[in-house]
C-alpha cells in the first residue's frame, strides 16, 4: 500500500483552476485500494474534505491565512510528515516542504509568474517563482498539466527532478451532451435569469482570462444577432478595473448576464445550451472549461498558441490572444451555424471521452512511485535531490 499525503489547504471556499484541480484529483484517488491518503487541510475545513473523500485520513492543522499556511509548510508540515510516515507528499499548488525528508511530487500550472507576473497580485509573484525553483531542484517529480507548460518549465528553471505530463479529466457523468431530463437545463438555467441564446463564458475574471477581449468581442458581433446575451459565468478575480470599464463602454451592455459563481451542478446545463462557449484566456496551463465544453458537445472558440489548442486538438475555432475582431468573427461563425461545426463538435466530443479523472488519478499515482523509488535510489538527505 502506497501512503500519499496531500497538502489541500489552498482549496479556496468556491474551488476554481487549480482548486477543481485538487478537489477532483482527490475524489479520484480516495477509493483507490492502491493507496491510502491522508489531506492535510486548513483549520476549521474538515466537513467538505470528509463529504469529498470520506476515505481519506484528514488533518485540519493549517493556519487559514495564506502567508501563515506557507510559513507552516515550510516550518511545522516536514515534522509532521514525519511522524506520519508517509511515502510520499504531493504539493498540488506549486509548493512543497523544502526541508521535509521523504518523496515529493509538486504539480505546476502553469510558468506565468515568470512569463507575465503583471497578471497575478504583485506580493504573489516573488513567492511563486521562488517555490518553482525550489520545487523544480527539490522534488523527485513534478507533475505539469499539460505538454506546454511542461515545456515552458524545462525553459525557464533548472530542472533536476523528472518531469510527468498528467492531464485534467472530466467528470462525464455531469459533463456530457445529452441534459438527464427533458427540460431539465432550461429548468435549472431560468433559475439563474439565463435563457437561450446565449455565449458562454466560465472562469474567474481576472486579467488573464481575456473578459475585456469577449465583452469587446461580443459588442461587436451581438447586432446581427437579435436576442442573444452574454453570460458571464464566476467570481470576480483581482485586477477587474479594466474589465469594469470595457462593461460602462459597451453599446450593448443589457445584453450582458453576470451570473457570478454557479453551482456545480448549473454548468453543464450552462455548457450544453450555449451557442457558443468562448475560452480566450490569454495563457492556461490547462484549460479545464473549454475541456468541459466539448465534452458537452457546445460550440468553442479559444485561443491559439495555448495549451487550449494543444487540448482541443482541432475541435475548436482557434484566434490570437486579444484579437477582439478575430474573436468577434469566430462568435459570429458558431452562433450562425458554419459548415464546419458539426465534424467539430464530432471531434471534440472523441477528444473529450480521452480525458477522464480515472486516468488522471492513473498517472498521479505512477508519479508517486516513480518519486518513491527515485527518493529510496537517492538515499536520505536534508530534503535536496541530486542533479540527474
Amino acid at each position: 500500500m502506497l501512503t500519499v499525503s496531500m497538502d489541500v489547504s489552498a482549496v479556496p471556499e468556491r474551488p476554481a483552476g487549480a482548486g477543481r484541480y485538487t478537489v477532483d484529483l482527490v475524489r479520484a484517488l480516495a477509493p483507490r485500494d492502491d493507496v491510502e491518503l491522508t489531506l492535510i487541510a486548513r483549520i476549521g475545513d474538515a466537513s467538505r474534505w470528509a463529504q469529498w473523500a470520506p476515505a481519506a485520513r484528514l488533518l485540519t492543522l493549517v493556519p487559514r491565512r495564506r502567508p501563515a499556511r506557507l510559513v507552516w509548510e515550510q516550518a511545522s508540515m516536514p515534522a509532521l510528515l514525519t511522524r506520519e510516515g508517509v511515502d510520499v507528499h504531493h504539493g498540488p499548488h506549486y509548493t512543497m516542504p523544502e526541508r521535509a525528508r521523504l518523496a515529493r511530487v509538486v504539480t505546476i500550472h502553469d510558468m506565468t509568474f515568470f512569463d507575465h507576473p503583471e497578471w497575478h497580485e504583485a506580493p504573489k509573484v516573488p513567492v511563486f517563482r521562488r517555490a518553482i525553483r525550489a520545487a523544480a531542484r527539490r522534488a523527485d517529480v513534478l507533475v505539469c498539466v499539460s505538454a506546454t507548460t511542461a515545456s515552458r518549465l524545462r525553459q525557464l528553471v533548472d530542472v533536476r527532478g523528472e518531469v510527468r505530463v498528467v492531464p485534467h479529466g472530466v467528470d462525464h457523468d455531469r459533463f456530457r451532451p445529452e441534459e438527464p431530463r427533458p427540460g431539465s437545463d432550461l429548468a435549472q438555467l431560468s433559475a439563474f435569469g439565463i435563457s437561450p441564446p446565449y455565449v458562454a463564458f466560465v472562469g474567474t475574471a481576472e486579467p488573464r482570462k481575456g473578459v475585456t477581449t469577449l465583452i469587446r468581442a461580443f459588442d461587436r458581433m451581438s447586432p446581427g444577432h437579435p436576442g442573444i446575451t452574454l453570460v458571464l459565468a464566476g467570481g470576480e478575480g483581482w485586477g477587474s478595473r479594466p474589465l469594469r470599464t470595457a462593461l460602462a463602454t459597451m453599446r450593448n451592455i443589457d445584453r450582458v448576464r453576470r451570473t457570478g459563481y454557479l453551482p456545480d451542478e448549473v454548468l453543464p446545463p450552462l455548457l450544453r445550451q450555449a451557442a457558443a462557449v468562448a475560452y480566450p484566456s490569454l495563457e492556461e496551463g490547462f484549460g479545464l472549461p473549454a475541456l468541459e465544453a466539448l465534452a458537452c458537445g457546445a460550440p468553442l472558440v479559444t485561443t491559439s498558441g495555448t495549451a487550449m489548442e494543444e487540448i482541443a486538438a482541432g475541435s475548436a475555432l482557434l484566434v490570437e490572444p486579444g484579437d477582439a475582431d478575430g474573436l468577434a468573427g469566430a462568435l459570429d461563425m458558431l452562433v450562425r451555424g458554419d459548415a464546419g461545426l458539426e465534424a467539430r463538435r464530432a471531434r471534440g466530443l472523441a477528444t473529450a471521452a480521452r480525458y477522464t479523472w480515472a486516468a488522471t488519478a492513473e498517472g498521479h499515482v505512477a508519479a508517486y512511485l516513480a518519486a518513491r523509488d527515485a527518493y529510496r535510489a537517492a538515499g536520505p538527505g536534508e530534503g535536496t535531490r541530486p542533479a540527474r
